[in-house]
């Protein structure tokens, strides 16, 4: 039976993300240290030899920030765990002679991109750590067979507004313009018209 051009862009896609998977798993392990904190993020929070200040479930707020004994507010979102503990074992100094502090990331819930428009599932997803569009696309169970696939954009926001970024599922699935396949950033939304 001959291929139509939706199973042949199926293959491709399914090819691609191969490729991606299994050559970006040390690009993934490298990135997670750098992990940058989001609101909805869920942390641990302890310190050595403080039974009352261990935190197995500290939420990041939509401000950015959470509360922790004796440190009061702390800015979480933006910053690596490791700015995030230098910054509660500081606050400290001034209770508790060289406090020993430990974050880690329990849930990265706010770590979060949008797939909308022609798409069998719709909705947020997890980035955990990275995702690029493709990837996103296939989460979201694929196009439609109505979806225009040359006129995706990801619409992005950072202080100086909204921008977009185009993404042609034909150039990228052929391997021609691999660049359009950017890492999501959180809050993207990739749109498929």
């Amino acid at each position: 039976m001959p291929k139509t051009g939706l199973h042949r862009r199926t293959s491709a896609l399914l090819g691609l993300l191969a490729a991606m998977l299994w050559g970006g798993g040390v690009q993934a392990q490298a990135t997670t240290a750098d992990y940058r904190l989001h609101a909805g993020d869920k942390l641990e929070v302890a310190v050595w030899k403080e039974i009352e200040m261990q935190k197995p479930n500290v939420i990041v707020r939509p401000d950015g920030k959470f509360s922790f004994p004796l440190a009061g507010d702390i800015q979480a979102a933006g910053k690596t765990v490791a700015e995030v503990r230098q910054d509660i074992e500081t606050r400290l100094k001034k209770f508790i002679p060289e406090p020993v502090v430990t974050v880690g990331v329990v849930e990265v819930g706010g770590n979060v991109a949008y797939v909308i428009g022609q798409v069998g599932k719709p909705g947020a997803f997890v980035m955990n750590p990275t995702l690029n569009v493709l990837q996103a696309l296939s989460m979201a169970g694929g196009a439609t067979p109505f979806a225009k696939l040359d006129s995706i954009i990801i619409i992005r926001s950072d202080q100086g507004g909204q921008h977009t970024l185009p993404f042609r599922y034909e150039q990228v699935s052929s391997g021609k313009d691999l660049a359009q396949n950017v890492i999501l950033e959180s809050g993207d939304v990739v749109v498929v018209p």
